[in-house]
């Protein structure tokens, strides 16, 4: 028994560096392509297109010089705009379209490419709407106090007012940076929310929705709202010391790709929701943003066994994947967290 026990030990160590092999290659792979796209950029092949950006830039220059102008430098009305109503604008005007097809079932253009077949259709409106009074909650009691905060840091640390607005090529390390702080923050502190006692008293109550829909993204306990949706949002900017310009887009795409990661619909071109739509339906697996500490860590294991793996891709034509990539036939109901024979589907 103890030689099978140093056997298997033995193996899942040559699993555990197999994995981490595996993720350094695909880190190394995403880095080399961003360099050579970032070389493409600059060669002499590629002039004309930086022209044009170029001309766009001085275009974006001059429209925030007008909009400083228009706040009259004041920093704090300056800081509330890009960092708090440009962000909800776009959070409330995706989701404020995903709820009409919630509701109605219509458009059928986006109904019918519904995850979970047959959930939230139509979604129940009484919890929609405690849904709605939480998520306004969770942005005026917790989120501003918090950029209120964020507000005095970044005055006091970054460049966040400056005249002159980042190069395109800067913001896209700024994004490179803030997506790995995200990834990092958000991961841990997510698995963290599911141990027993966290889990119980502030986890749940997110997880409510094992079929989620957009505006569940927020939808959650203060304490977790602070610790896992926002902190690890704020937290790449602060470090950084990043202009007004590169939060607002930044809060802007984290709202949108993870109403996206919650919408229940796997929309043509748009990022693929199947990931975190499998980590509500079976709670144990895929805590993070993209994915590559889940493999690292072994939580996205049974994922990568289901159908939902196969459908984890851009949509490129009309054919909703849950008609090309159906789910085998369920031989029984079960209950989803705790279930081995459906994580298979």
């Amino acid at each position: 028994m103890k030689r099978d026990s140093g056997y298997s030990t033995v193996a899942e160590q040559r699993k555990q560096e197999e994995k981490l092999r595996d993720t350094v290659k695909i880190t190394a792979f995403v880095l080399v392509m961003g360099l050579l796209v970032f070389a493409a950029l600059t060669n002499s092949v590629s002039r004309y297109i930086q022209k044009i950006w170029e001309t766009s830039g001085y275009f974006w220059q001059a429209k925030w010089l007008k909009l400083y102008c228009f706040f009259e430098g004041r920093e704090w009305s300056i800081f509330l705009f890009g960092a708090a109503l440009v962000p909800s604008l776009v959070f409330w005007s995706f989701n404020g379209i995903l709820m009409v097809a919630d509701v109605t079932g219509k458009p059928a253009f986006i109904t019918r490419y519904r995850i979970q077949l047959g959930k939230n259709d139509p979604v129940d409106t009484k919890k929609l709407q405690q849904v709605i009074h939480t998520v306004l909650c969770n942005q005026f009691f917790v989120s501003l106090p918090m950029l209120m905060s964020m507000f005095y840091i970044m005055k006091w640390w970054g460049n966040t007012f400056s005249k002159e607005l980042p190069t395109f090529h800067w913001f896209l390390v700024e994004l490179s940076i803030f997506t790995l702080i995200e990834e990092i923050l958000f991961y841990y502190s997510h698995r963290l929310a599911h141990l027993p006692l966290l889990y119980k008293h502030i986890h749940k109550k997110h997880h409510e929705w094992t079929a989620p829909i957009g505006v569940v993204s927020i939808y959650a306990h203060p304490v977790e709202h602070i610790l896992s949706n926002t902190l690890p949002v704020m937290t790449g900017p602060m470090i950084m010391g990043s202009h007004i310009a590169s939060i607002t887009v930044w809060f802007s795409l984290v709202l949108l790709t993870t109403s996206i990661s919650h919408c229940g619909y796997h929309l043509p071109l748009l990022p693929s929701p199947e990931f975190h739509d499998f980590h509500h339906l079976k709670f144990n697996q895929c805590y993070g943003v993209l994915g590559l500490l889940d493999y690292l860590h072994g939580t996205d294991t049974l994922f990568r066994q289901t159908k939902a793996y196969k459908r984890h891709r851009v949509l490129l034509s009309l054919t909703p994947l849950s008609e090309s990539i159906p789910d085998s036939p369920k031989r029984a109901e079960c209950n989803p967290p705790a279930c081995s024979a459906c994580t298979a589907q």
